[in-house]
Parts: C-alpha cells; structure tokens; sequence
C-alpha cells in the first residue's frame, strides 16, 4: 500500500513510441514541468513536445574555447615578447604562427572540460536517488517498455488529477511512487 503522505510521484507506461510522444505532448499542454520521458532510444521530436528549451551547454563549450585560446596567446605572447624576449633567428617577439599549437590545445582542453562537467551540472548529476527506482516496472525501459514519470513536487501535481491526466492520455498502467520504508 502506498503511504500518500511519502508520494515522490507518479508513473505512466505506454504502448509505443507514438503514444509516449502524444502523452508527453498533452502532459506539457497541461502545464507540468518537472515530469520526464523514458524510452528505450531516443524518440525525434520529444524535445519540442516536452517543450524543452535549448541546451545552454554549447554556448559555455564556445566561451570557455575562446577563453583558453586567449589565455594561451596572452600567456604565450607575454613571455615571449615581454618578460624574456630572445631574438631567435631574426623573428619578431610576438611571433603568432608558433603560438597556434598550444592555443589549440589549450581551447580544445577547456571546451573539453566544460563540455563535461557542465554537463554533469545542467543535468543534475550524479544523481544517486529519483523515485523511478523504486518502480519494479521501470527496469522494463531498457528493454521495450515506455514511461512518463511527473514529480510530486510539480506545482500541478494533485493525487486525483495527475493520475487522471495519464489514464486519459493513453496509460496502460499508472503507479504512485513512494520510497520504500525503511528497516
């Protein structure tokens, strides 16, 4: 029996792909927001349908890229032109074209590192618990089986209501997720 007091929230599972898309469609047209899509592979146009917006990731790889390129020209060009300037060959102080090498290194390094960890921190992970775990069922969704989850913590989210939503939306089974009790 599951205690409503403890309902971290709720999961959909539907037929197909075609159904999850329309379900996560009309879920978003309701107004939730804190409520996810499991499928077993990636499904086209569930971005749009979720009404997701676009990743700010690739504009912090962009910035970080440039930083760390400027930084290795800045870095480069002092020292050879202004804290130990040597005449090599008779080549101008701040001699570029041999500045290439580290500056694209160093840009590829921290768009690197910034595309990881912001990665990590846009999708809030690690994440060592989420209610779906709780769910017998839900190990099914690396297989074949395809589910909505909504969190309890959605302005929106009601015990009646929510439950209602999913069932109309095509649901073949609706289960409250609730943590386990503890021994």
């Amino acid at each position: 029996m599951t205690d409503l007091n403890h309902t971290e929230g709720i999961l959909a599972r539907y037929a197909g792909p075609t159904e999850l898309l329309t379900a996560a469609r009309r879920v978003a047209e309701a107004g939730y927001r804190k409520f996810d899509c499991h499928s077993p592979f990636p499904i086209h146009g569930m971005d749009e349908a979720m009404r997701l917006k676009r990743s700010p990731l690739g504009f912090m790889v962009g910035i970080a890229a440039f930083a760390g390129a400027g930084l290795a020209i800045l870095l480069q060009g002092w020292t050879s032109a202004i804290d130990y300037p040597l005449i090599i060959s008779g080549k101008p102080f701040f001699s570029y074209q041999a500045f290439m090498p580290v500056t694209f290194g160093l840009a590829v390094l921290l768009g690197a590192f910034t595309a990881v960890f912001g990665m990590l921190a846009l999708n809030r992970l690690p994440r060592f618990h989420h209610a779906v775990f709780h769910s017998g069922r839900f190990s099914q969704v690396t297989r074949d089986a395809f589910f909505i989850s909504i969190e309890s913590s959605d302005l929106l989210f009601d015990m009646e209501k929510t439950p209602a939503l999913l069932r109309e939306t095509g649901a073949l089974e609706v289960e409250l997720l609730s943590e386990p009790p503890q021994d």
